[in-house]
C-alpha cells in the first residue's frame, strides 16, 4: 500500500512540474510576435438593452474613453449593459482573428462593419468569457463593437485584446487555459485511484481514505469546471459545468472537516465534530435549494445564489480560521502531522482568504484564479499526512503483534509451570518417603557388604541424594510461599552467599566482586532468597570460560521503590532463543543440568513480588537483573 501512495505523490509532483512550464494566462505567455497587435485603447457607452441589439450605436453618441491599466468605469445604476468600441489594427495576413481575454458578460455580441459576427447567451451563472474569433477578410482599420450585458458594477477588460494570425492566437488560447484541464483531470484521476484502493482497505482506514478521495475529487471538479476553456469550446454544456461546480463545493467542505477530524480527533469539546455536522447539514440545504431552483426554472436563483455564494463564502472563511487554529494548537503540542498540515494549509488558506476577501470587496467582480496553485501543495500535504497515518498504524500493529507473541509465550510458560506445580505438589511427598527408606537400607547393607560391592553402594547413595535434591526443588517450586517472612538487609545476606560461592569461583579460574550498599532492604524469607541467588550466581560461575580470567560482578542499587540486583559475567553468553527459554523445566545449557534450579529461582523471585530479566550476547557474557520491591527497616 505504501508504494501506491508513493506513486500518487510522484504523479502530483510531476503535475506541478508540467504545470509550471505551462503559462497561467495570456498575459503570462510569450511576447507578441511581429504578426500580432494588442488593442490598448477603446471607448465605452452604457445601454438599457436587456437583449442583444440588432444595430450598433452611432459614432456621434456619448462615449467614454478607456484603456488598459486605467480605472474601471462604473456602471450607472439604471443601466444593465454596455457597448465597447475599438479599432481593429492593421494586419498583413488575410487569416486574421481576435482573441479577447477575460471579458465579463452574461450575454455578449460582437459587430464588425455593422454586421454581427458573434453572440453568446448564457442562462447559467458564469460571466467569464474567453473569445477567439476569426475576422472577415480585409477588416484592418474597421470599427468593432462589443455589446455585453452583466450584473457587475464595473465593466472590465482584465486581459489583453490581441489581433493576429488565427493559428498563433489559437495556440496562445489553448496554452493559457489547458493547465486547468490538466490539473483538474489529474485530481479526478487520483481520486478514482484512491476509491479503487479503498475497496481493499480495512474499515479502520476506510473513512480517512474516502474523505481524502472526496476532497481530491471535489477539488478536481472545481478546477476542471472553473476553467474558461470549457465554456469557450463547449458552451452548450455550460449549465452542466456550473451545477457540477456547485455540487463539488458542497461536497468539499464536509469532506475536509471529516478528514481533519479522523486524523486529529474531534477537537476541543468536540468542536470539529460539530463543525462537520453543521457543514453536512448546510451542504444538504444548499443542495435542496439547487434542486428547487432547477425545478422552478431559476425562480429561486437569487435565494440560491445568496446562500451558495455569499453565505458559503463566510462559512468557508470560518472553517479556514477554525482548522488553522486547531492545527496550530496540535502543532504546538508536538504533533508532526499538524506541522505538515500547517505547512500545506498555510499557503492555500492565505491565498484562499485573500481571494475571498477580494471577491467580496469587489462585490463579485474579482476572478478567482490563484487558489488552484495553493491547493496543489495542500493536497500533497494531506496525502503525506494520510501516508504517515497508515505508517503509524502499521507500526502499532507490529508492536501489538510482538506484545501478543510475548503474552502468548508467557501464557504458555505459566500453564506449563502450573501443571508442573500441581504435579510436584501431589507426587513429591509420596516419592521422597520411599527414597529415604531405600537410602537407609542401602547404608545398612553397605556396612555388611564386601569391599568390591561398597563402590556400587556409594554410587547408589549419591544418585539417591541427587534424586532427593530434585524432589526438594520440586517442592520449592510447588510451594514458593514465604512462610517466615522478614525484612532482610541485602548486604548481610550476600556475605553468606559470597562465602559459599567464592571457593567455587576460584576452582573455575574466576573471581567474584560484590558491590552492595549497606542500607538496602527487601522483604522475604532469608533461606529462599539465598537459594535463588546461589542458583543464579552458580550458573554465572559455571558459564565462565576455562583458561581465561573470569569475572562475576554482583552489584545492587535502589531507585525509588525498587531494588535492582545485577549478576554480570564475562562467560560464554547465550543466544536470544536460549534466553527466551530460561526458566523452563529441563532446559539447560549444562550437560548434566535439569533446568530446575533456575526455574525455582524464577518462582522464588515472583513470590517476593519481583521479576527476573536476562540480557546476553554469545562470546561476551550475560547480565541477569533481579527487580524486587524495596522495604524499610
Amino acid at each position: 500500500m505504501r508504494s501506491r501512495w508513493r506513486i500518487i505523490i510522484v504523479l502530483l509532483m510531476l503535475i506541478i512540474v508540467i504545470c509550471q512550464g505551462i503559462p497561467g494566462g495570456i498575459d503570462a505567455a510569450s511576447n507578441e510576435t511581429a504578426s500580432e497587435a494588442v488593442i490598448r485603447e477603446w471607448r465605452i457607452q452604457w445601454s438599457d438593452a436587456d437583449e442583444i441589439p440588432d444595430q450598433v450605436p452611432s459614432a456621434q453618441d456619448l462615449w467614454l474613453e478607456a484603456a488598459t491599466g486605467a480605472s474601471e468605469p462604473s456602471k450607472p445604476h439604471a443601466k444593465t449593459s454596455a457597448w465597447i468600441h475599438m479599432i481593429i489594427p492593421e494586419q498583413r495576413s488575410d487569416l486574421q482573428a481576435i482573441l479577447i481575454d477575460k471579458l465579463h458578460g452574461q450575454q455578449v455580441a460582437i459587430y464588425v462593419d455593422q454586421q454581427k459576427i458573434y453572440e453568446s447567451i448564457r442562462t447559467y451563472n458564469y460571466e467569464l468569457n474567453y473569445i477567439l474569433l476569426p475576422l472577415p477578410t480585409n477588416m484592418s482599420g474597421e470599427d468593432m463593437y462589443i455589446w455585453l450585458q452583466t450584473s457587475r458594477e464595473h465593466v472590465t477588460m482584465e486581459g489583453k485584446i490581441m489581433v493576429g494570425e488565427y493559428h498563433e492566437l489559437l495556440n496562445r488560447f489553448v496554452r493559457s487555459n489547458i493547465v486547468d484541464i490538466i490539473l483538474g483531470s489529474a485530481f479526478i484521476f487520483i481520486a478514482f485511484i484512491m476509491l479503487v484502493c479503498a475497496v481493499f482497505l480495512h474499515r479502520k482506514y476506510l473513512v480517512a481514505v474516502l474523505s481524502l478521495a472526496s476532497i481530491i475529487l471535489s477539488v478536481g471538479i472545481l478546477v476542471f469546471t472553473y476553467s474558461p476553456f470549457l465554456y469557450a469550446m463547449f458552451e452548450e454544456y455550460g449549465d452542466l459545468y456550473t451545477r457540477l461546480y456547485d455540487i463539488a463545493l458542497f461536497m468539499l467542505l464536509p469532506s475536509f472537516s471529516l478528514f481533519f477530524e479522523k486524523i486529529f480527533g474531534p477537537g476541543w469539546k468536540g468542536i470539529l465534530r460539530k463543525l462537520r455536522r453543521f457543514q453536512v447539514g448546510y451542504s444538504l440545504f444548499c443542495g435542496l435549494l439547487l434542486i428547487l431552483n432547477l425545478l422552478t426554472a431559476n425562480q429561486w436563483f437569487h435565494t440560491y445564489y445568496f446562500f451558495s455564494v455569499h453565505v458559503m463564502g463566510i462559512v468557508m472563511i470560518m472553517q479556514f480560521v477554525l482548522l488553522v487554529g486547531s492545527s496550530m494548537f496540535y502543532a504546538v503540542k508536538g504533533n508532526k502531522d499538524a506541522v505538515i498540515f500547517n505547512i500545506g494549509f498555510a499557503l492555500f488558506a492565505l491565498i484562499g482568504l485573500a481571494e475571498l476577501l477580494q471577491f467580496f470587496l469587489t462585490r463579485g467582480s474579482y476572478n478567482l484564479f490563484l487558489w488552484k496553485w495553493g491547493i496543489v501543495s495542500f493536497i500533497i500535504s494531506l496525502i503525506v499526512i494520510l501516508g504517515r497515518h497508515f505508517a503509524k498504524n502499521h507500526e502499532q500493529i507490529l508492536q501489538y503483534s510482538k506484545q501478543l507473541e510475548l503474552f502468548n509465550n508467557e501464557l504458555q510458560r505459566s500453564e506449563k509451570m502450573e501443571i508442573i506445580s500441581e504435579l510436584a505438589a501431589s507426587v513429591a511427598h509420596e516419592v521422597r518417603n520411599p527414597l529415604q527408606v531405600t537410602r537407609g537400607f542401602l547404608q545398612l547393607l553397605s556396612g555388611k557388604a564386601k569391599e568390591s560391592d561398597r563402590e556400587y553402594m556409594a554410587l547408589a547413595l549419591i544418585e539417591l541424594d541427587r534424586a532427593s535434591g530434585i524432589i526438594t526443588d520440586f517442592l520449592t517450586f510447588a510451594k514458593p510461599e514465604i512462610s517466615k517472612e522478614s525484612v532482610m538487609k541485602i548486604s548481610d545476606e550476600f556475605k553468606h552467599i559470597e562465602g559459599i560461592l567464592a571457593p567455587l569461583a576460584h576452582l573455575q579460574g574466576g573471581r567474584i566482586t560484590v558491590d552492595i550498599p549497606h542500607e538496602v532492604w527487601v522483604r522475604g524469607n532469608s533461606s529462599k532468597f539465598k537459594q535463588a541467588l546461589i542458583n543464579m550466581i552458580k550458573n554465572s560461575i559455571e558459564a565462565l570460560k576455562e583458561g581465561e580470567e573470569g569475572l562475576v560482578r554482583i552489584r545492587c542499587y535502589q531507585q525509588r521503590k525498587n531494588v535492582y540486583i545485577h549478576v554480570t559475567d564475562n562467560g560464554e553468553g547465550m543466544a536470544e532463543k536460549e534466553i527466551m527459554r530460561l526458566g523452563e523445566p529441563y532446559f539447560s545449557n549444562k550437560t548434566k543440568g535439569t533446568g530446575l534450579g533456575l526455574m525455582v529461582t524464577f518462582r522464588i523471585v515472583e513470590a517476593m513480588g519481583g521479576s527476573v530479566y536476562y540480557t546476553s550476547k554469545q562470546g561476551v557474557g550475560t547480565d541477569a537483573v533481579i527487580t524486587l520491591p524495596a522495604a524499610y527497616e
